[in-house]
């Protein structure tokens, strides 16, 4: 009798190893999606720094723009009025293209940060997953130890929400 009585705890046994081994791969994953925050984290700021770069010489282009264009009115003689004219013309066509580059730099960037926040999402679940996991583990535990099943039925509820979140990292259902 006290044989059948303790047949729950090869159940206790065999979950809590299951919860542990998917709490160590949430841990895992978790750490995988932090890691790749990071970079797209890198990878935006320099997009954004690229950017920024960018709009310093469009702003230098459109101040020589500014500059020939007076240039090109006080000009004295005709080669003078042709040259301004020519960097006038030249500092257009490079304050236009910087603006073009910087569209395309800003739409790269503002990607990055929506893949970073999506990232973020995964990567909250299997933090959340290895917690209630951990809960789980230790609810388990304490019960199979205390000899109480109650508990053992608390930990495998932590459990069950552990490996939905689990779930959530992998697919993003939630």
């Amino acid at each position: 009798m006290a044989e059948q009585k303790e047949k729950w705890i090869q159940w206790v046994a065999l979950t809590t190893t299951i919860l542990a081994v998917s709490a160590a791969i949430s841990s895992l994953k978790g750490a995988n999606f932090a890691t790749q925050v990071q970079l797209k984290n890198t990878q935006e700021a320099n997009r954004w720094a690229y950017y920024q770069a960018k709009s310093l010489k469009q702003n230098l282009a459109e101040l020589e723009r500014e500059h020939m264009g007076v240039l090109a009115l006080e000009a004295r003689t005709p080669e003078g009025r042709g040259q301004a004219e020519k960097a006038l013309h030249r500092a257009t066509g490079e304050a236009q293209r910087y603006e073009t580059e910087k569209r395309e730099i800003k739409i790269e960037a503002e990607k990055l940060a929506t893949e970073q926040a999506e990232l973020k999402r995964h990567g909250g679940s299997f933090g959340l997953a290895v917690m209630l996991l951990q809960i789980a583990i230790m609810m388990s535990s304490v019960g199979a130890l205390i000899k109480k099943p109650v508990m053992w039925y608390v930990g495998l509820l932590f459990g069950a929400g552990g490996l939905g979140y689990m779930a959530n990292g992998l697919w993003g259902w939630f």
